[in-house]
């Protein structure tokens, strides 16, 4: 895989997972059920979640809209109104917070992250005072994300999960943990993905609203689009019903066991990563996105507006622009969390749009379910 390709690749799943990577089998292929929903042109859709399935991922669901109406497709260990752990599809909610606070002229996106968070981004060559809020909505800080720090993913993503899997971490705390760090480059000279950037950016939304940043979610997102099985938990760590298992090898090692990850105290994600939704969800939040219900001209236009990170792929402000194998450009995001791989996307106009999951963390390429439904290209054998 090319450099290029590997970054993408990390970008479109998103993954609060940093110490996991996708190695074999787990478990059993599940045979899929048969699904009286399915229409000849998703027919290569249901192929991708049928063949994800194949390859070991326990469970797949996801639900398409466009001009014909919604189609719902499942494999194995999953439903159709199954609720899942969005991981990092949660930035695209916080950066809406954000641009909307803007519009209402509270605050500017080119602000310091010190006047809002003074004395919090400082230690190892991180200094608030230069790096600017927008800066953390396209990656662009520099900040360290503190997924990535060794002692963090042994204690939260290896095996010492099961013993601290209900441990409430503030996000002060998740913040310190990167500040141990240096930068990995000068604020706006380069682009790295960093779940530090969005722990912070909710930090901003409760210094600007004076509630913690998941409240401006519910009454600016949640309430208004009526999303009924979408939650900002916090710190509860049951999954609400209905849902399905979520599993994980908690490992590297191929042979290691597949552990039921699904009870977690979400505080390890915050802004970057906690939220919990459905399929349907998904799509009428990145529908209303997109047709600017969400947000003015103006705050859509710089949400949208890109760092290139490979020749295909660009990062906009908490939002993710990919052209696909067969020139189709989608906007959305990924997001990996325990036991979960997540996916949304839409056309840039909102009409056609894809969201779903896979219960496991070890294996499956999303990515694939995305190109079957806008590109009708069905995985190969």
């Amino acid at each position: 895989m090319s450099a290029a390709r590997a970054t993408v690749r990390t970008v479109l799943a998103a993954t609060l997972v940093a110490g996991l990577t996708a190695t074999a089998l787990a478990t059993p292929a599940l045979a899929a059920p048969a699904n009286h929903e399915d229409r000849k042109d998703h027919a290569a859709t249901q192929q991708a979640l049928n063949a994800a399935v194949a390859d070991g991922v326990p469970g797949a669901v996801a639900q398409a809209r466009d001009g014909r109406g919604r189609w719902t497709g499942t494999a194995g260990e999953r439903h159709g109104d199954d609720r899942f752990r969005v991981g990092s599809i949660t930035k695209t909610f916080t950066a809406t917070v954000l641009l909307q606070l803007q519009a209402e002229g509270r605050i500017d996106l080119d602000d310091p992250v010190e006047k809002w968070l003074p004395g919090v981004v400082r230690g190892n060559g991180h200094d608030g005072s230069r790096i600017t809020v927008r800066q953390l909505l396209n990656h662009t800080s520099g900040i360290y994300s503190y997924t990535s720090d060794p002692a963090f993913q042994a204690r939260v993503f290896g095996p010492d999960f099961l013993e601290h899997r209900y441990d409430t971490w503030t996000p002060q705390q998740l913040v310190s943990v990167a500040m141990a760090h240096k930068p990995d480059f000068e604020p706006g000279t380069s682009w790295n993905y960093s779940n530090t950037n969005f722990v912070l950016a909710g930090m901003v939304i409760e210094k600007v609203t004076g509630r913690p940043y998941g409240k401006a979610v519910e009454n600016r997102i949640i309430k208004p689009l009526k999303l009924r099985a979408t939650t900002v938990p916090g710190t509860r760590s049951a999954m609400p019903e209905p849902s399905s298992p979520a599993y994980s090898k908690l490992s590297r090692d191929v042979n290691a066991p597949v552990h039921d990850v699904s009870a977690l105290n979400p505080s390890i994600a915050g802004a970057a990563g906690e939220i919990i939704s459905d399929s349907r969800d998904l799509q009428t939040f990145y529908r209303a996105l997109l047709k600017g219900r969400l947000l003015t001209k103006q705050g859509l236009n710089e949400m949208t507006t890109t760092v290139p990170i490979s020749p295909t792929v660009g990062y906009g402000l908490g939002l993710m622009k990919d052209e696909l194998s067969c020139g189709v450009e989608v906007w959305g995001h990924g997001g990996g969390i325990h036991g979960s791989s997540s996916f949304a996307q839409a056309t840039r106009d909102g009409e056609h749009s894809l969201a779903g999951n896979f219960n496991a963390d070890w294996t499956g390429d999303t990515q694939k379910v995305v190109e079957a439904e806008f590109c009708g290209t069905a995985p190969k054998k």
